[in-house]
């Protein structure tokens, strides 16, 4: 028996015959404000940047373009195996497959990685990434030191965590990303790049 199933065998015996809890109340408000698809994508935006994430506005026809500019100064990019190809079609980047083999080191060898995203929330400048096929594994997305995540507006744009967490599937990896990784010590002084990308580029995909 493993450590975890003696820890779950003494819950169970000492909440054997408890009550059930009640259910939790739902009363909180779901949205805070009646927004429209463009004004939500406006907030989503202007939180990102709050948190110093890098913002940008592309349609279809410029992301190739776009991507090349953000990966200008990117030997490597780390390409999740369902990233749509026609997004790097112009990058000069060496393209860096995602392999079950690699190990955290390797991917630290990486200068960039570009994903999708499951959704983004407006009212707290997040993005949910939940492994999907445009997004890879976590660690892709937590070891290189650049990270270029696409939001499909208004398709995978929400306004709430509520709304979120309704389209979410909670059996998956969600990775929540509220900006780049950064700390502060006890004097505020700010460190970015400590368990995460140094650098976040959001690209608001089909919001021009």
């Amino acid at each position: 028996m493993s450590t975890k199933d003696r820890i779950l065998s003494r819950i169970r015996r000492a909440t054997a015959g408890a009550p059930d809890a009640p259910p939790a109340p739902r009363d909180y408000l779901r949205v805070h404000g009646s927004r429209t698809p463009a004004e939500t994508a406006d907030l989503l935006a202007a939180n990102l940047t709050e948190y110093r994430a890098k913002v940008h506005r592309t349609d279809e026809d410029g992301i190739a373009r776009l991507l090349a500019q953000l990966l200008q100064a990117s030997r490597t990019v780390l390409v999740p195996p369902g990233l749509p190809g026609h997004w790097l079609a112009s990058a000069t980047a060496t393209r860096v497959h995602d392999a079950a083999a690699s190990t955290p080191h390797d991917l630290d060898r990486v200068d960039s990685v570009v994903t999708g995203c499951a959704l983004a929330i407006a009212e707290t400048g997040t993005l949910v990434l939940d492994g999907g096929p445009d997004q890879g594994r976590r660690r892709i997305t937590l070891v290189p030191d650049h990270h270029v995540c696409v939001v499909r507006v208004p398709g995978q744009v929400v306004d709430s965590v509520p709304q979120a967490l309704e389209r979410l599937d909670p059996t998956r990896p969600l990775t929540w990303i509220s900006g780049p990784s950064a700390t502060s010590d006890i004097e505020l002084d700010r460190v970015e790049g400590v368990h995460g990308p140094r650098t976040l580029d959001v690209v608001l995909l089909g919001a021009q």
